[in-house]
């Protein structure tokens, strides 16, 4: 039965659904999603349409909004707005290293894992549709990952959508996981440089943080070991719109006095990893290149480590070996995460499988979405580092109808930063009232 309750200015519903874990065998082992439903107070639900939201990721859970926090502020005002936790993430039969062992061996748990991408998860979208709209197709926002989703929407099951709208989501449909790392580190280049630039004291301070990880690898609470890698990591900043401002600040506390000489403070270890850790999100790591995947013949065998080698920019050696600055990566995974992380450590073997895997099938109908006849609009945030502006510009003139919105004002969480002025933008491009 569904549970309701308040928050300022909301009503909110739980939702539990079960659907099959592979859609392809309906009658075999099912696993439960969550949603929660938000409803302006005092509007009727029952003559609201519906508004699907799909969170970036992939592995994160729905955000846990607070009465009409962000975007939900002016999709209130019209609609009943869906949050749901993406099968694996938030409540809806959650992947993590406490719960799949319960699938078994590595090969098993790599094998249930290949159905947490973006088929799956629309899939998931039409099964439970029905039961709340009454077969009604639904308006749909995907925000990152979400909007990858959302373009596999439009290519297997338009039917269900009255209107699609993608913030920082279009996906290349063609570009291997080796193409999308090829286009990746230049972008994540031209942060750095920015960042530099913004804050030139910087440069001395990331590479002495970097130098003395290199002769001491610092362990975090709760085990997380901290190398040079860990530290350039902490790029994955420089993509959202306060995140240049955020590293400054992290960067600028790193030392304190000791009796053995300066070491790395605790507040700045505490900071670091809970920017680090995979705890919460153990989904984005495990399948994060796979959402990349559409050879069957082609495993994508750790994308973003084999093309870093590529780009001897990043390498940390040569940089403290010389005088020019550490670049931060960014979005990218690589195997050592699997060894630093003890919320992924206990995974490693099934992420090697996973890397290895082939039968990957395509995501994508390039000629479905030719011929598409859904509203759909698209944010596009230009130089955008997790989702190439290049990539999304060629999807956008693949998509017959697609109208696009190239901004500079956000970075790729414009959809938070920007909040209702974002979804009032894309609504009115959906609508052609721009």
């Amino acid at each position: 039965m569904a549970h309701s309750y308040r928050q300022p200015g909301t009503v909110l519903t739980d939702h539990r659904f079960s659907v099959p874990l592979d859609h392809e065998n309906p009658d075999g082992e099912r696993i439960e999603l969550y949603a929660r439903e938000v409803v302006a107070a005092g509007k009727d639900p029952e003559a609201l349409p519906w508004l699907l939201y799909l969170e970036g990721g992939p592995g994160f859970g729905a955000r846990r909004f607070i009465g009409r926090q962000a975007w939900l502020e002016r999709a209130l005002t019209e609609y009943r707005v869906l949050l749901l936790d993406q099968r694996g993430t938030g409540r809806s039969t959650p992947v993590n290293r406490q719960t799949l062992p319960l699938r078994g061996t590595p090969d098993r748990q790599a094998e249930y894992l290949a159905h947490f991408r973006a088929d799956s998860i629309v899939r998931d979208a039409e099964a439970i549709r029905p039961g709340l709209t009454g077969g009604a197709p639904w308006t749909v926002l995907g925000q990152s990952f979400g909007g990858f989703c959302t373009t596999r929407y439009l290519s297997t099951a338009p039917e269900g959508l009255t209107a699609a709208l993608i913030t920082g989501g279009l996906p290349s449909l063609t570009a291997t996981a080796d193409e999308v790392y090829e286009a990746a580190y230049p972008r994540i280049e031209r942060k750095n440089l920015a960042h530099y630039a913004r804050y030139p004291m910087d440069v001395e301070r990331a590479r002495r943080i970097a130098a003395h990880l290199a002769d001491r690898p610092a362990e975090l609470p709760g085990g997380h070991r901290l190398t040079v890698e860990g530290f350039q990591s902490l790029g994955i900043l420089l993509g959202t719109g306060d995140g240049s401002h955020q590293l400054h600040h992290l960067l600028e506390d790193a030392f304190v006095p000791t009796p053995a000489g300066p070491a790395l403070s605790d507040a700045f270890l505490e900071s670091v990893r809970g920017l680090l850790s995979f705890a919460g999100h153990p989904l984005y790591a495990l399948v994060h290149e796979a959402i990349y995947a559409q050879d069957p013949a082609t495993p994508t065998a750790w994308a973003a480590e084999r093309v870093r080698a590529g780009h001897p920019g990043f390498d940390a050696d040569k940089a403290l070996a010389g005088d020019g600055p550490l670049l931060f990566t960014g979005e990218t995974i690589h195997p050592w995460h699997f060894t630093t992380d003890p919320s992924l450590a206990p995974l490693r073997e099934t992420a090697e499988i996973l890397a290895a895997r082939t039968g990957w099938q395509p995501l994508y109908d390039p000629a479905r979405l030719a011929a598409n006849e859904v509203p759909v609009a698209a944010a596009v945030y230009h130089d955008d580092m997790y989702v190439d502006t290049a990539h999304s510009l060629e999807t956008a003139r693949s998509v017959r109808g697609l109208r696009t919105w190239v901004t500079d004002e956000f970075e790729h969480d414009g959809v938070r930063a920007g909040g209702p002025r974002v979804l009032d933008r894309l609504l009115s491009l959906a609508r052609d009232e721009v």
